[in-house]
């Protein structure tokens, strides 16, 4: 089985990653009747059609969501006010269209301080909903006015949770991760350092860096990793400081070392929170191992509360007295 990688994506999900945010479904039990339907597409104002966007849409009715679609577009053609092109483009929005809602907003270039906001932050999550890498990035950093360090502090609605309500994640991860997945590491990294917050958020940042530098720069890669430990160990975060030790342990074995020091440092740590599923992990991990004690091992794993699975036992929430948690020794 061996110790699973420590993926990008984990320490970037601080919070969900960026969807469409979902609607509240509609109260009605049942679809709208087909003639008050067509009447609606005929007749039926910006929000008449959110609504009925908003009921074919938790009733799966694709069909009608297509039509609906199609009327957003042309029911307000341009020139329009700010407000009849914002509502055009969260119609858009609800009706699952954001390629489309992108297009409506381009009709208006927005004129106060307050405008200029709220557009480039509809233009950004209609952009992330479209897949848009690049047309998000370049929102936020209008946002932003070309700082990225500014981000820090404006929380974005990124997804709802099972109760409807919003989940926010900071302005400056989010367009760090639409950096990466458009192919923007090193752009990724300025972004990342310019970062204040200290504690787990700056270890998991720098992790990420780390791991971003980790091909190119190596040389600035370890020690950043070493600095995310440190944060995490002032914190008593020990489940991150074991992330950061299998990232550690990840990049060196990739680098041609043989992993002992992380291997050892994190055998360490997970001895002393008594986190037994990591020590089975670094055992099952073991090359000394004949076919059959592995065998044994992975069953352990995967049957957790089996007899002598790690469930059984917890994981005591702090280390002993006195130790570090994070073993900086070789």
């Amino acid at each position: 089985m061996g110790l699973l990688p420590l993926p990008l994506s984990l320490l970037l999900a601080a919070a969900p990653v960026v969807t469409p945010l979902q609607s509240t479904p509609a109260s009605a039990s049942l679809p709208m009747a087909q003639e008050a339907f067509d009447a609606l597409l005929l007749e039926g104002d910006l929000s008449a059609l959110q609504q009925a966007c908003e009921q074919s849409a938790s009733f799966g009715v694709n069909e009608r969501l297509q039509q609906l679609r199609d009327r957003l577009m042309e029911v307000a053609p341009a020139p329009q006010p700010f407000s009849v092109v914002m509502e055009n483009a969260r119609a858009l929005m609800t009706c699952k269209d954001p390629v489309g809602a992108q297009r409506v907003l381009s009709r208006y270039g927005p004129g106060s301080a307050r405008q200029r906001r709220e557009w480039l932050l509809l233009s950004w999550h209609a952009a992330s909903a479209a897949l848009d890498q690049e047309r998000a990035i370049l929102a936020l950093l209008r946002l932003a006015d070309g700082q990225p360090g500014r981000l820090e502090a404006e929380q974005l609605v990124v997804g709802r949770d099972a109760q409807g309500q919003p989940l926010v994640r900071s302005g400056l991860d989010v367009l760090a991760q639409a950096q990466v997945a458009s192919g923007q590491p090193l752009d990724a990294v300025q972004t990342l350092l310019a970062g204040r917050t200290p504690g787990t958020v700056a270890a998991r940042r720098l992790a990420i860096v780390a791991d971003l530098l980790a091909q190119v720069e190596p040389d600035r890669s370890a020690p950043l990793l070493e600095t995310a430990l440190d944060q995490a160990a002032a914190e008593q975060a020990w489940s991150l400081a074991e992330e950061l030790l299998r990232l550690q342990l990840r990049l060196e074995l990739a680098n041609g070392g043989s992993g002992e020091r992380p291997r050892q440092r994190l055998r360490r740590l997970a001895t002393r929170v008594d986190d037994q599923f990591t020590l089975l992990e670094l055992e099952t991990d073991d090359p000394r191992l004949n076919p059959e004690q592995r065998q044994q091992l992975e069953q352990q794993l995967r049957s957790p509360r089996e007899p002598g699975g790690h469930a059984a036992l917890g994981e005591s929430p702090n280390p002993e007295a006195g130790a570090s948690g994070v073993d900086d020794q070789p």
